[in-house]
């Protein structure tokens, strides 16, 4: 909702109010996955979303982008050294949202979990609210669990489409406050280039030291179909076959694996991607899988009481255990070494048929994510390709 402010990032001063709460703590599990990796280099990414009115499409795109960007870190590294990657959701400027808190929801705090990234973007509703872009880099900034590593990349996006400098938090205060912590701030604005010139986005990109992206949410996303794509989402849902839930968290967790299996196949290209994702290392769900949960050391098959066990699992000894657990971790090898075959053979057969946009043609969020973050990382010495 347009607020009749002038324009500028140095408006208003910051309320001590308005940032008291205190930080939000990954969960446990999530928490122990980011230390496990912590020798390695990690590319942290915090999506802030605008859900007020007219951003639907900006939430579709985010939902059936999210497997794309994924596969764009697939490769990331150091030297040899892979990174890992870590997503955080918030939304901002929608009015069922407490206006004491900005009209601002944490919605994931940093997490390997990928599904539930996806559950979350696909639950998500717009309505009219007051967009407090300021507001919402800054409760961003402190309450996430960023890096202290110099050399890792660390990334807010923040997408909408009214004035930036809207609310109580100056844009150049919370910008300020995040380049201190290597924090790279990049913009998203959602409506042509002059527009976000106009209404301080590209501006708050300058001062960012981030990239001013433009973007038309309300544009089809584009897929190429290829002969690939139908074995490609038949062998990502194969793979949920092989997985091994256990503890409080097993059940509930394939559940949700199942139903963004079905979310992605509302569209093709989606279906595609999430398939490559589930064949990827940064899918990890060593939390509550038994096969990756061995494979990375984090649970031993003896020590799981019964009841926490799967059904195929329960009443067997620890060598009937793992005989099922390798039975599992080779079918999975196997499906995921079809999938990336395939993929390989859709690359070229794409490449083969893409055809270059016309010149000034609008992005969508995943392009303009990917093009920002390639170059951002290569400064940060980290290779995608």
């Amino acid at each position: 909702m347009l607020k009749p402010l002038a324009l500028g990032l140095g408006l208003l001063a910051l309320p001590t109010a308005a940032l008291a709460e205190e930080p939000a703590a990954p969960p446990p599990a999530t928490q122990k996955a980011i230390h496990a990796a912590a020798s390695a280099p990690r590319v942290q990414i915090a999506l802030l979303l605008d859900t007020s009115n007219s951003m639907d499409g900006l939430i579709d795109q985010a939902k059936r982008q999210l497997w794309t960007v994924v596969n764009t870190f697939q490769k990331a590294r150091r030297g040899t050294q892979l990174a890992h990657l870590e997503i955080a959701l918030y939304e901002y400027g929608k009015e069922s949202l407490a206006q004491e808190g900005g009209y601002i929801r944490q919605i994931v705090p940093f997490t390997t979990d990928l599904d539930k990234v996806s559950e979350e973007l696909f639950a998500l509703k717009t309505n009219g609210g007051d967009e407090y872009a300021g507001m919402v880099i800054q409760k961003a900034t402190r309450n996430l669990a960023w890096s202290k590593a110099a050399g890792d990349l660390k990334l807010i996006y923040i997408a909408g489409n009214e004035p930036f400098n809207q609310g109580p938090v100056t844009p150049k205060s919370a910008i300020d406050n995040a380049k201190e912590r290597g924090i790279v701030v990049n913009t998203i604005h959602c409506g042509s280039e002059r527009e976000g010139a106009n209404t301080g986005w590209a501006s708050a990109a300058q001062v960012a030291g981030g990239q001013a992206l433009n973007i038309d949410q309300n544009r089809a996303v584009a897929h190429i179909a290829a002969p690939q794509d139908a074995e490609l989402a038949q062998l990502g849902r194969e793979l949920n076959k092989t997985y091994l839930g256990y503890g409080s968290k097993g059940a509930e967790s394939k559940r949700r694996q199942e139903e963004q299996d079905t979310n992605a196949a509302g569209s093709v290209g989606s279906a595609t991607t999430r398939a490559v994702s589930k064949a990827s290392r940064l899918y990890d769900n060593s939390d509550w899988d038994l096969v990756d949960g061995a494979k990375k050391g984090k649970v031993k098959l003896e020590a799981v009481k019964d009841e926490e066990l799967p059904q195929e699992l329960r009443g067997k000894n620890a060598q009937e255990r793992q005989a099922i657990v390798d039975a599992k971790a080779k079918e999975r090898a196997d499906i995921q070494g079809r999938i990336q075959k395939l993929q390989a053979e859709r690359e070229k057969f794409v490449a083969d048929k893409q055809q270059a946009a016309p010149a000034g043609a609008p992005a969508t969020l995943d392009k303009a994510i990917i093009e920002s973050a390639s170059k951002q990382a290569a400064a940060q010495g980290l290779a995608l390709e």
